[in-house]
């Protein structure tokens, strides 16, 4: 099984859903950077509903070897650069990035990615959700940025459409 590395927002918006549990159960373990860490510290500090990655067991925190990538991308978060690093020298790994910028950054350099409705139609595919529709409604009042398009997609991919 191919290592996954998680920026914030998935971690966030599959924990607001109730659905954290998913990422262990589809992927056995998740590695999140330093920078994520700290992010979802920073949010549960202003009163966001975060996860405590301390109390997830299957969760594990490595900091990338090579800090040079992390200086050229400065469109990105620190967790999403650090995201892009780790995954670019762990060969094989699955970045779980929700960011547009951060997917296309991991696009040049050859990281394999998905995201939140990634982890989501997994789930529906091995049985684990029943229906992805009401977890859209569900995101969408998180305020998940979604267009029609992809809206439409991710329902098509899930049977939903």
């Amino acid at each position: 099984m191919p290592e996954v590395i998680a920026d914030t927002s998935p971690l966030q918006y599959l924990h607001q859903l109730g659905l954290l549990h998913l990422l262990p159960a589809l992927y056995q373990r998740i590695i999140v950077p330093e920078a994520v860490v700290r992010e979802l510290a920073d949010g549960r500090a202003r009163g966001v509903a975060l996860p405590d990655q301390s109390a997830l067991p299957w969760v594990t925190v490595r900091q990338p070897r090579e800090r040079s990538l992390l200086a050229l991308a400065t469109d990105l978060g620190a967790g999403e650069r650090e995201v892009l690093a780790l995954a670019v020298e762990t060969p094989g790994a699955i970045a779980l990035l929700d960011d547009t910028i951060a997917r296309r950054h991991a696009r040049l350099l050859g990281v394999a990615f998905t995201g939140t409705l990634g982890v989501l139609l997994r789930a529906k595919a091995s049985g684990q959700i029943a229906a992805i529709a009401p977890l859209l409604a569900h995101l969408d009042a998180l305020r998940f940025r979604l267009d029609a398009r992809t809206r439409a997609a991710v329902l098509t991919l899930a049977g939903e459409a």
